[in-house]
């Protein structure tokens, strides 16, 4: 698929790695429909890809919840009259050990609320915004590409029993939707990132960034413009779909 003049959405879209994507794609001619939560960074992400020449809109949403997405899919059909493509990047993530004990005795578990939070955003939200434009691009009948953030996480990681649980379930509904969808030219890829420089890594204290890195063998973060060419390589590639991409500076070899 061509990204000029295509119309995409990407959920989590006016901040961080999301309007990094989206910027990649405006660069290469992409129309931008950015859900988020926070009308006042859509505001200003809209403003700047506006300010680049590019067509695009803010549509403040919560993603785990089932009537806001119908009605946010079919606002973003009305005012750009078409969907081509949809990255599903909103994540949230809220760490924590499932128990902890201290001399012997239980002092703290993962709450059902951490639990449940993280799924529905994660998962819940992924499944909603996957259906709401699969519908839309099949009854358009032009084919289209959905691509999921997955993450390292999703092969299990320490602390993360909701994060990695909901990153492995958004990295199987790639293989289960692209075979599903297939017959309507709708393809389904996915990226899943280890550690890359955003806002939130910036924040990090710099001996836990340097901890993370002993186990890159490229002994680096990934960039967000590394993240975007991988977008752009699944959806101009018509024969891709199916696969998750490995973009984790071989954290996994």
């Amino acid at each position: 698929m061509q990204i000029d003049g295509k119309v995409f959405v990407i959920t989590g879209g006016a901040r961080g790695l999301g309007f990094g994507m989206a910027q990649h794609l405006a660069s290469l001619g992409g129309q931008l429909a950015l859900i988020d939560l926070n009308q006042a960074s859509l505001d200003a992400a809209v403003q700047q890809l506006e300010a680049a020449g590019v067509r695009a809109r803010g549509y403040v949403c919560d993603i785990s919840v089932e009537d806001q997405v119908e009605s946010v899919f079919v606002a973003i059909r009305r005012d750009f009259g078409a969907l081509h493509g949809l990255v599903n990047n909103a994540g949230l993530m809220r760490d924590g050990l499932l128990i902890k004990l201290k001399d012997g005795k239980l002092v703290g578990k993962m709450s059902f609320d951490q639990w449940s939070s993280v799924v529905n955003v994660n998962l819940s939200g992924t499944f909603l915004c996957g259906r709401e434009a699969a519908a839309i691009m099949a009854e358009q009948g032009e084919g289209g590409v959905i691509v999921n953030i997955s993450s390292v996480s999703r092969a299990g990681n320490m602390g993360q029993t909701n994060y990695s649980a909901t990153k492995a379930g958004v990295a199987t509904m790639v293989t289960s939707w692209a075979g599903e969808l297939a017959r309507y030219n709708i393809r389904v890829g996915g990226i899943a990132p280890g550690v890359i420089a955003t806002e939130m890594t910036a924040q990090m204290k710099p001996e836990a960034i340097e901890r993370m890195l002993q186990a890159v063998p490229l002994k680096r973060l990934g960039e967000v413009s590394e993240m975007a060419h991988t977008l752009q390589y699944i959806i101009e590639n018509d024969f891709f779909t199916g696969r998750i991409v490995e973009m984790d500076g071989g954290l996994r070899v």
